[in-house]
């Protein structure tokens, strides 16, 4: 029985496209085509693509047609189409990070994550819009336009890992990678209504990830369940001697971690992320999802985050060093875009960084270099860094009595293209929920807990103990079947 031209492929699972071409329902390359001609027909209203490789999708689907047709393990992502966000390295593929200062680079190796995800079956339908270097909360700062939110097309898809949130939630590719810095997978998850897992800094390997900030930055997957985040996790998970900020830490069964239910788990609920500013059906829903989980047989208790308010500014201030660190290596030197005007080397390096780079990153640098500047380094950049172990104290503090955390992800839904651009602190105050995880290293998600009054969706976020996703997996589980029931 062949997989029916017209199912949904904004429904379609992992576990669903996987066991089809397994079992033979359907082939993997019919799959991938499929895939290719909706995003033909939908995405130029989304733009979340940036560059489709039709040629290596196609060839990667003929290798796992021909295990399955040999009775070999075509592998746990056999024929699983996915899309790979703009800041991950792609072989000869084409790679900007959403910049015009990348535009014409095509690396020569493959991102660690990507080159496990092929090796484990899937097929990488092409590279998905971004905000320039990652840098943004709403994807409206890709030098090639914003992409909008496929559940509200005069919305944000969230940022910066957008175009891989609403590729997934659109029915364009089955599951796709982001990154994370300061809550860009969480937050686009969020308000795509799909499942977005940050890992725990070090889980997955960074190699080949175009860096924003390296202390921050993870690669975590986007999927429309749990167990499909789970599978994806489970692949790109472990050790690489390619980076060395990756952990040999023990790699769970997390597809089968997350069957065992969360009777007995105790939830922590911190206070400080129920405050002024969050929305109130956002409150209300999470208040819902912590019921549900009350009835499921978990406790509840309250747990404190005190140094909570001051996340936003430690993040910014750490992260934008770290970017001005890592973006002066791009001078038109060693990496695609070069200006036309440049009488002199100097010349050169400054025309170019000042057309290739655009608004949001120049102005990302400039709070870096001044942050990390002779005079201020001890005011500003050390003090964030002092705050940060501050909060990762607190969540030490508060996992020894509890095995998770449930909060908002967001405090307000997608909100409108073009609202919040010209006010950027209003638009860093949409990471208040995301940032204390990214600073403390621990794991993250985003898991769909319903939807606004006005048709937008809602996720509720479950942070997890360092390296414990398996647990943080069973409540995102837990939360998922309370919305199906």
């Amino acid at each position: 029985m062949a997989l029916e031209r017209k199912m949904s492929l904004e429904r379609l699972t992992l576990a669903e496209a996987r066991s089809a071409v397994v079992e033979g329902r359907v082939s993997a390359v019919a799959l991938a085509e499929q895939h290719l001609e909706r995003i033909a027909a939908v995405d130029g209203e989304i733009h979340s693509f940036l560059a489709l490789t039709r040629e290596r999708a196609l060839a990667q689907a003929e290798k796992v047609d021909a295990a399955v047709k040999a009775g070999q393990a075509p592998g746990p992502l056999a024929g699983v189409p996915v899309g790979i966000k703009d800041v991950l390295t792609t072989r000869g593929v084409e790679t900007t990070a959403g910049s015009r200062i990348l535009s014409g680079y095509h690396p020569p190796y493959d991102a660690t994550a990507v080159a496990r995800l092929e090796a484990a079956g899937a097929v990488v339908l092409g590279k998905l819009n971004c905000d320039e270097f990652a840098m943004g909360s709403s994807n409206e700062n890709s030098a090639y336009g914003p992409v909008k939110n496929p559940r509200a097309l005069d919305r944000v898809p969230g940022g910066s890992s957008g175009g891989s949130a609403a590729a997934v939630a659109a029915g364009l590719c089955v599951a796709s990678l982001g990154t994370d810095t300061g809550g860009s997978i969480r937050q686009p998850a969020a308000f795509c209504g799909v499942v977005g897992l940050l890992p725990t800094y070090g889980r997955v390997s960074r190699y080949g990830l175009i860096a924003f900030a390296s202390s921050l930055d993870r690669v975590g997957p986007f999927a429309r369940s749990v167990e499909d985040a789970a599978t994806v996790l489970g692949v790109m998970a472990g050790p690489d001697e390619m980076d060395a900020t990756s952990s040999r830490q023990p790699v769970a069964d997390y597809a089968a971690e997350i069957r065992k239910g969360v009777e007995g788990l105790k939830i922590g609920v911190p206070e400080e992320y129920f405050g002024e500013g969050l929305d109130d059906e956002i409150r209300k829903a999470i208040e819902s999802v912590l019921d549900g989980l009350r009835t499921s047989g978990c406790s509840l208790h309250k747990v404190s985050l005190p140094h909570t308010r001051y996340a936003v500014p430690a993040y910014y201030v750490v992260a934008t060093a770290e970017a001005s660190s890592n973006l002066s290596r791009f001078d038109g030197v060693r990496y695609g875009f070069r200006t036309r005007d440049g009488a002199t080397l100097t010349g050169m390096f400054r025309n170019t960084r000042d057309e290739g780079f655009g608004a949001e990153v120049k102005r990302r640098i400039l709070l870096g270099t001044y942050v990390l500047s002779a005079g201020y380094y001890d005011a500003y950049y050390r003090k964030a860094q002092q705050v940060r172990s501050l909060l990762a104290r607190d969540f030490v503090q508060a996992f020894a009595g509890v095995d998770a955390i449930v909060a908002p992800v967001t405090p307000t839904p997608a909100f409108k293209l073009g609202e919040k651009t010209s006010d950027p602190l209003q638009m860093y105050l949409e990471d208040i929920y995301t940032v204390s995880a990214s600073l403390a290293g621990i794991c993250g998600m985003s898991v769909p807990c319903g939807e606004t009054s006005g048709g937008l969706p809602i996720g509720v976020q479950v942070l997890g103990k360092y390296f414990d996703e398996a647990t943080m997996l069973r409540v995102g589980a837990g939360l998922e079947r309370q919305q199906r029931a």
